[in-house]
């Protein structure tokens, strides 16, 4: 097999399966290619056009903060999937024979640069959109463009060479005395630093350097562009030479991530999606056995969630961290209406985090009826952790908007309401954790816009609908400017409890 390459194979796997495109099919796909850029044209014109000009000085601060935050969360993302992975049979077949490994991981290294291209364009825009364009509309477009195509193409190629240099063991690197490999250090350090530069740029203690780039000179971006261009074909070049070093082992695990991750998005069981994350964390982990407290009744099975949360130290600073996004929205200049929705989603999946418990008797019904305490008291026990987790959040997203002035209430008020509220999104985090497999059998509404599937629908609602419901008091004093909070406050808390005790009374075990 090895007198023959990887095209030789792939063209003998195609003459088995179905027939190739014809003459035909390419000119049905040039064809929509065309009109979608003929529909899209003129609306992306208006775009560009609406991007001349100035931006104003107070929300440039805010826009590189979520612009190195869309940034990080890419490259996190990049190596949280790979980057590089190979569907099943290929996995399955010809990762395993004597083929050259660069050019099997051709055609994935193409779909990579194909996703870095556009994820580059999105980024250009966005940095265009912050900086803004003072003069020269179509130079500063195109190097705005070429720079986010450089940065999303130089971060991708760092991402593989990250995913090459991994040991036979991969996802154990750094533990268990086992040293970080080079590139997987740098490309920690770039999300690090992109993190470190949200965290400043949200202060406004970058808007004099941001300011003197959104007017720079066109040779000093031709030049930066320049210097981006080499530095990440330098970055591409030596990752598609990496390509061959990738482990087995470590495209294996992807590309066996990828499939599951591909069929539950198929089949819309976003639920899988998360038992699939969170296998993944503790699966390559060694925790060691501690001795659980003296609890009764319902606590025992609830301090589950306790401990699990507990071994996530990251994750909780992660979760504290996240709280400075509504004010960053605050400072981009977001209405009140969507600032206050930002704050309530922001609460209700940070309660989601704690609700593995819930979701795991929900999944295995028996095993919950053979732990021997009642369903009721146990999920009152499970919603604490929620609620905590919630309330402190929400309290602290508040706050935080206060401070950056565009809250419509005074400091004193924004904390009390967001612990308020937790009981109410701790319920609907619960209601979301217990819902059933999305129910395809349901009816298709026929709408003007295309066919709406009610099951992928009623599952979406399911949580989000009492967290809206419990949370009205709380909305109502967050974009009423002016409003008098004390009645809100006392509203919200017993609406809160009565929600939360409602859900509990209702629910029942499967």
């Amino acid at each position: 097999m090895t007198e023959y390459g990887v095209r030789a194979v792939r063209t003998y796997l195609r003459s088995r399966g179905p027939a190739p495109a014809s003459v035909l099919d390419r000119y049905v796909t040039g064809f929509c290619l065309l009109m979608a850029v003929m529909v899209l044209g003129h609306p992306l014109a208006g775009v560009f056009a609406g991007l001349a000009g100035p931006v104003d000085p107070g929300r440039v601060g805010a826009g590189a903060a979520l612009l190195s935050l869309a940034l990080a969360g890419f490259l996190a993302g990049a190596r949280t999937a790979g980057p590089v992975v190979l569907n099943g049979p290929d996995a399955s077949w010809l990762l395993l024979s004597p083929l050259n490994r660069r050019d099997l991981l051709a055609r994935p290294a193409r779909t990579l640069g194909v996703v870095a291209l556009v994820a580059g364009l999105l980024f250009g825009v966005g940095l265009l959109a912050v900086l803004g364009a003072p003069d020269q509309l179509v130079w500063r477009v195109l190097a705005a463009l070429v720079l986010g195509v450089a940065t999303t193409v130089g971060g991708m190629a760092l991402a593989v060479l990250g995913q090459a240099g991994q040991a036979a063991h991969a996802g154990r690197a750094g533990q268990a005395g086992q040293p970080w490999q080079p590139w997987q250090l740098w490309l920690t350090v770039a999300i690090v630093a992109l993190l470190v530069l949200a965290a400043v740029a949200v202060t406004n203690q970058l808007r004099t350097v941001l300011t003197v780039a959104a007017h720079a000179p066109l040779p000093a971006l031709a030049a930066t562009a320049a210097g981006a261009v080499v530095t990440a074909g330098l970055l591409a070049r030596h990752a598609w030479r990496s390509l061959d070093r990738i482990p087995t082992l470590t495209l294996t695990t992807a590309s066996t991530r990828a499939g599951h991750v591909a069929s539950a998005t198929a089949s819309l069981d976003t639920s899988a999606l998360t038992w699939i994350v969170e296998d993944n964390h503790w699966r390559a982990r060694r925790l060691g056995s501690r001795r659980w407290p003296r609890l009764s009744g319902p606590l025992a099975p609830a301090w589950q969630d306790w401990r699990r949360l507990a071994r996530r130290p990251g994750w909780l600073a992660t979760i504290a961290g996240t709280s400075v996004l509504p004010a960053v929205f605050a400072q981009a200049g977001a209405p009140p209406a969507a600032l206050a929705m930002a704050v309530l989603v922001g609460g209700l999946a940070v309660a989601a985090t704690a609700t593995s418990g819930a979701r795991r008797d929900a999944g295995n019904p028996a095993l919950a009826r053979l732990i021997g305490t009642a369903h009721r008291p146990t999920l009152a026990a499970r919603a604490v952790l929620p609620a905590l987790l919630s309330g402190t959040w929400t309290s602290l997203a508040l706050l935080l908007t206060g401070l950056s002035g565009a809250a419509n209430l005074p400091l004193s008020d924004v904390a009390p309401l967001g612990l308020v509220v937790a009981p109410a999104l701790a319920a609907a985090a619960l209601r979301m954790a217990r819902r059933a497999p999305v129910d395809h059998s349901m009816p298709i509404i026929e709408t003007p816009g295309g066919p709406i599937p009610t099951g992928i629908l009623k599952w979406s609602a399911t949580g989000p609908d009492l967290a809206l419901i419990g949370s009205l008091p709380a909305l109502i004093a967050l974009t009423t400017p002016g409003v008098a909070t004390a009645p809100y406050l006392a509203a919200q808390a017993v609406w809160s409890a009565v929600v939360l005790a409602g859900y509990v009374w209702r629910g029942r075990a499967r």
